[in-house]
This record gives C-alpha cells, structure tokens and sequence, in this order.
C-alpha cells in the first residue's frame, strides 16, 4: 500500500468575520465556521465535522457577502472554547489539507493561543498540506498532479477554477461554506493526486540512477506472452472506437490506419 493511501486525510475549511488587512489576517477577526470531511485509502469516509461558532465580535459586511453568515444567525451557536476538544479529536495525528492552508491555519492557532487549556498549535497536531500549493508546483509526495487529457492545471488555482477543471460540480456553491468547499475540495485533491510517480534517476546527494536499478539476469525464464482470443480483440477494437466518438481522435486507430494504408 503506498504512503498516500495510508494516511488518513482531513480536508477541511473555516469561514471567519472578516479579515485584517494591516498585519496579520486573523487579528482582530474570529473564526464562525468549521467544515471537515475525512479520507482514508482515498475514499471519502462519509464522516464529517461541522460546526458554527458564535465570535464576541460583529461579521464585517464584506464577509457575510462571501459566507452569507450573518450575526444572527450566530447568537445562540456555542463559542470556540465550546467546541475546541471535540475538533482536535477529529483532526489529531491526521493529514489536514486546505486550500490556501496558512489563512485557515493562522485563524485556527490564533483561537488555539486565546484557550488556557491548549498550549499546541495544528502544525503540532498534524501534518498540514495546502492543496494550492500542491497545484502550483505540480506535485504531492513525488507524484505529478493528474491533469486532464493533457491539459495543464488552470492558470488561476483557486478552487473554482479546478472544480471547473476536473469536472467536480460546485453549481451549488452560491455561499462559501466550510463543509461544502471541504467537501469539494476533498473530491478535487483526490482527482489532482492521482497522477503517476515521478522518476527521480538521482537521488539527494546526486548519486546515480544506478543505486535504484534492480538488474534482471540474463538467464532468467521468458516472459509468458498471452495471445488475445477473437472476442477481446473485437472488445478493444470498440473501445478505440468509443475514444475517438468521445474524444474526436485516437492514436491507436490512426496507427491502424497508416500500418494498412503501408
């Protein structure tokens, strides 16, 4: 099993009363919502984590346009000291993805700091990944990202832009929400994270490509070659065919084409 299917995922992000523009982003601004969804072996889980908090401070305007959470609606939600322990128990010890990951994470160690009863931050409780930078460099854990008939990654990651991009339908998304951008955003990391190893022929201190060779013999036995029978080959054909129908060409068939045209 490969390092990324053993590791247990929490995609999650938070919605919050604003954001500081002179300083840090999370100073003087509260956390109002937590959404988490969890991934083992790359498969959603189906359990989630999802609460709203109710900040000691007014939701900037600007704010409830983005998130849609207005200081009613707020009022009768319990505050972050409420909620602490049953969110760390959710997270502790797990892989946390987020999209742009040192907002949500900033915030989140920020309340962290206000709690007599937690001295730790979420770097000390998990391993954190931001899924936009993963989809900037092209890369998570020496796997290429999976891009889509070729085509590189859009020029704008956000995660409209790759929703759009690997097919993840986010029509519902009239409001940013914690939950369900956790939940997209968990389906457009699994799409992105698929891709294959890459080849790394040395390794850090440059030694040759050599030291990851396993030579075969020479006097080992032949390879047992497998012959088609009638009806798989007639199966593959019509699959080559579905291609092209689907994807306007394929580069079997117009092998085939040039091989009977020679």
């Amino acid at each position: 099993m490969s390092q990324i299917q053993q590791k247990r995922l929490i995609v999650f992000d938070t919605e919050t009363t604003g954001m500081n523009n002179d300083g840090p982003v999370y100073l003087g601004h509260r956390v109002i919502e937590i959404g988490c969804v969890e991934v083992i072996d790359r498969k959603l889980t189906g359990r989630t984590y999802h609460v709203y908090i109710k900040p000691d401070r007014p939701v900037d305007p600007e704010a409830i346009e983005v998130h849609g959470i207005t200081d009613e609606f707020l009022a009768d939600k319990p505050e972050f000291k409420d909620i602490a322990d049953d969110f760390i128990a959710f997270i502790r010890d797990a892989e946390i993805v987020a999209h742009n990951a040192g907002f949500d994470v900033s915030f989140l160690n920020h309340e962290f700091s206000r709690l007599r009863n937690v001295s730790e931050t979420i770097e000390d409780m998990c391993q954190v990944t931001d899924s936009l930078m993963v989809a900037r460099r092209g890369e998570y854990l020496g796997r290429e990202v999976q891009q889509v008939l070729g085509k590189p990654l859009p020029s704008r990651k956000n995660l409209d832009s790759l929703c759009d991009y690997y097919g993840v339908d986010s029509s519902s998304r009239t409001y940013h929400g914690a939950l369900l951008d956790a939940e997209l955003l968990a389906e457009v990391f699994l799409k992105m994270t698929g891709g294959q190893s890459r080849l790394n022929l040395t390794d850090d201190q440059g030694s040759g490509a050599d030291s990851y060779i396993q030579r075969l013999t020479k006097n080992r036995p032949p390879l047992k070659v497998v012959q088609p029978d009638a009806e798989e080959l007639q199966a593959h054909q019509q699959r080559l065919e579905l291609v092209k129908k689907k994807g306007g060409h394929c580069l079997w068939l117009e092998e085939q084409d040039e091989s009977i045209r020679e």
